[in-house]
């Protein structure tokens, strides 16, 4: 059948204009037909289709509407073609929701990326200020002490030299 479509349609045998485009056509749906997987999906797609015409029809698998030749090249190869561009328009809305899917987790990772990035730099700008902070907190504690080294002096009180004993504040205990 392939064959004496293909050879009525070539390029080289016709002088149609669109004899190149119809002939690509042929050899596609061959090809396609060929193609188990692909084959089986187009049965089920026919099969879809007769069975929503006698189900809106109400008619039973016995009817002789279903036997003639016009059923075929009327309402079931039109209805065929509408189940084909259904399943199609599906197959692409899965895509695409795929792909919005793949998008968002895509984007996802990389904000993580950026928030740890954003984290490690602030850790290093925290590090690379330590002695500065360190600094500040021993001038604050000079400044508190009246300039008095904590240390214990030459005297070995712990009193900065001038002779005068801190007191101790006693603890309470709780309880």
């Amino acid at each position: 059948m392939y064959r004496k479509k293909s050879l009525l349609i070539h390029p080289d045998k016709t002088t149609n204009p669109s004899a190149p485009d119809a002939f690509d056509r042929l050899a596609k749906a061959h090809q396609l037909l060929l193609d188990e997987k692909q084959r089986a999906q187009l049965d089920e797609a026919i099969a879809d289709a007769r069975r929503l015409i006698i189900r809106e029809k109400k008619w039973t698998l016995d009817e002789p509407t279903l036997r003639l030749d016009s059923f075929w090249t009327g309402e079931w190869q039109e209805r065929t073609k509408a189940v084909l561009i259904e399943e199609e328009l599906r197959r692409r809305r899965q895509a695409k929701a795929q792909m919005q899917e793949e998008g968002r987790e895509q984007r996802r990772l990389d904000e993580e990326m950026e928030e740890r990035k954003r984290k490690e730099k602030e850790k290093r700008k925290w590090e690379d200020t330590r002695e500065e902070r360190i600094g500040s907190w021993r001038d604050f504690q000079k400044k508190a002490t009246g300039g008095k080294s904590e240390t214990v002096g030459a005297s070995g009180g712990g009193d900065g030299g001038t002779g005068e004993k801190k007191k101790k504040k006693k603890l309470k205990v709780l309880g």
